[in-house]
């Protein structure tokens, strides 16, 4: 290494480019989530032949992120992290086509499986998080981590104007938004070139392979860790996908429905240019638990009433626990392991939170449209359905916090 190499000045010069790359990649691929999230419940409700039925799409798609999520940690420990956010855009585009054509043809059955094939591309942006601190030092890492979802803020700005402006600008409605989001993830794709992210080291003869699967959900951390990130992103997901029909529903148009998911979407992102250095503060087991606890705030404002006013201030709260509780668990998950566990671990826990947001994406549209006899019982339900996973995540942290330690 020579004297001039500026890794000798930095020793995160190298995470910091692939975090501005990752940044990058938030702000323009990560715009597709939010445009789908405003329009696919509508959309479902539009095609779907029972109204219990509209947030299938929403689900599918959770449920093809959980699906692939193995298989893309699988691939990116062999082939490194580009190979798997190309699979990603790739995911993303072909899933957006599909859907595309199922709108034409008013096809629900394939609407359905372009969302399924759109959460390859939502499973490959959750490993964003990941990368990001693939070559950072222990102490930068919860920065990268944090600094990297931050780039959601310009894909919760630009995403719902999207969807917004392009819902109609076809015979078809959707149409428009599903065509927009193929172009976003083929001309993001070309970022991944800039991407400098080493391979992890091979195993040889010898050497150690870390932790069992067994003995990683043995560890205290880790197993704690999955448990609150899958809580805070399904009660978020299972609050989020009804909300377009609740706003929709309690007489307000589609533009103050975009309005409050943007809202929403900015409230989980915002915060994450601070969230990573109330971590290195004051540890992300505290900044989990305050994250729980404005989930359950959201829930309480949801619960009395149906004003705009009411479903604003819902969904900032969302989101703003949501960045607490999601990345407080990955920074926990990210302390937990050798980085020759990283490809087994991370791929368990993307598969076991996607897993739990897929139960909860399934149940919103039940709750929301079948559950009662008005729009605003469903709400209620939505919310109301929140609070024992509460319950279990918070127990689950206090017992972390207090448990014995061995020395």
């Amino acid at each position: 290494m020579s004297a001039t190499d500026p890794s000798l000045a930095d020793p995160n010069a190298r995470a910091r480019r692939n975090v501005a790359v990752l940044v990058a990649a938030q702000a323009v691929l990560g715009s597709q989530m939010p445009m789908i999230f405003v329009v696919g419940g509508l959309a479902g409700q539009m095609l779907a032949p029972n109204p219990c039925f509209a947030t299938l799409p929403i689900s599918m798609i959770v449920l093809g992120s959980m699906l692939s999520a193995t298989p893309l940690s699988a691939l990116m420990t062999h082939h490194g992290r580009r190979a798997g956010f190309w699979v990603g855009a790739l995911g993303g585009a072909a899933g957006a086509a599909v859907a595309a054509w199922g709108l034409a043809s008013g096809s629900f059955l394939i609407f359905l499986a372009g969302s399924l094939l759109t959460g390859i591309y939502m499973s490959a942006q959750g490993f964003y998080r990941f990368a990001a601190g693939d070559t950072a030092t222990p102490d930068f890492r919860p920065k990268a981590i944090s600094w990297v979802m931050a780039g959601g803020l310009a894909s919760a700005i630009v995403g719902p104007q999207l969807a917004t402006a392009t819902a109609d600008i076809l015979p078809v409605t959707f149409y428009g938004t599903y065509l927009a989001v193929v172009v976003l993830n083929v001309a993001g794709a070309g970022l991944f070139f800039l991407l400098d992210i080493p391979q992890p080291p091979k195993p040889v003869a010898g050497s150690a392979n870390g932790r069992t699967r067994a003995e990683l959900f043995r560890d205290p951390m880790i197993l704690v860790s999955m448990i609150c990130a899958m809580v805070s992103y399904a009660l978020m997901n299972l609050v989020m996908t009804s909300t377009p029909l609740a706003v929709v529903g309690c007489g307000y148009d589609k533009a103050d429905a975009g309005k409050v998911v943007t809202a929403h979407v900015l409230a989980m992102f915002v915060p994450s240019f601070f969230t990573g250095n109330l971590i290195a503060r004051f540890g992300a087991p505290l900044i989990v638990g305050i994250g729980l606890a404005i989930l359950g705030a959201a829930g309480a404002v949801a619960l009395t009433g149906v004003e705009l006013g009411q479903f604003y201030l819902t969904l900032i709260l969302l989101g703003l626990g949501w960045n607490f509780g999601f990345i407080g668990a990955t920074a926990m998950l990210t302390s937990a392991h050798a980085p020759e566990e990283r490809g087994r671990i991370q791929g368990i826990n993307d598969f076991v939170v996607f897993g739990g947001v897929t139960f909860a994406s399934l149940s919103s549209g039940g709750l929301m449209n079948c559950s009662g006899t008005s729009v605003i019982a469903g709400w209620q339900a939505v919310n109301i359905a929140m609070l024992p996973f509460l319950v279990l995540a918070g127990g689950a942290l206090i017992w972390l916090v207090l448990r014995p330690r061995s020395v």
